[in-house]
């Protein structure tokens, strides 16, 4: 099994590029596993106390379990993970099942931020888009799918957002086998890594 993990900043384009490579590859060969569904279950917490958490700290990801899943995987049995709900705050009872395949892609923003996490990757990969473009792309996206208002999000970029970028996602560039830049529609990048999983799955 290839495991392929692509990270960077929120709104950097992660979920395009993941698009973009999985374009032409057979979809019965290639899995996705997202950082998201793996933050921790919150039960304990009310609604309130839940939306105080710190979602862009490594603290905030269930590692163990990700890890876990992803060896499982690799040593070819299923699992099922997690769902989480970004309107709750917290995990749903539902879980996605989901079999091993020739390729697993993990994408996330700190998944290059955990050791043990980074050591499965045969391939790294770090999206880097502009900092003003993200925050465009994440205000879009969060008052659109989640139901946030402006100030909200314009708040959390600047009290957490930012700053953790700062300090655990950019950083992680360093680790990065490949680095794409989201500005334009990079081909040659996506090739390369078109090609890479082509060579491991025919």
């Amino acid at each position: 099994m290839l495991i392929i993990g692509i990270a960077g900043g929120t709104g950097s384009g992660k979920t395009t590029v993941v698009h973009q490579i999985m374009n032409e590859l057979p979809e019965t060969e290639v899995g996705i596993i997202s950082q998201d569904s793996y933050y921790k279950e919150t039960h304990n917490l009310s609604f309130d106390e839940r939306s105080l958490i710190n979602f862009d700290h490594p603290r905030a990801i269930d590692f163990e379990l990700l890890v876990a899943h992803l060896k499982e995987l690799k040593e070819g049995k299923n699992i099922n993970q997690p769902v989480y709900s970004f309107v709750t705050h917290n995990r749903t009872d539902d879980t996605v099942f989901t079999n091993p395949r020739k390729v697993m892609i993990v994408e996330g923003i700190l998944i290059l931020a955990n050791p043990e996490l980074r050591d499965l990757f045969d391939v790294k990969i770090y999206v880097h888009a502009d900092s003003d473009e993200r925050l465009i792309r994440r205000l879009k996206r969060d008052i659109a799918e989640r139901g946030r208002d402006m100030n909200e999000v314009l708040n959390r970029y600047q009290n957490t957002l930012k700053p953790m970028h700062e300090q655990f996602i950019e950083p992680t560039k360093a680790f990065a086998d490949i680095i794409i830049p989201n500005d334009k529609y990079n081909t040659v990048a996506i090739d390369v890594v078109r090609a890479v999983i082509n060579q491991r799955i025919l």
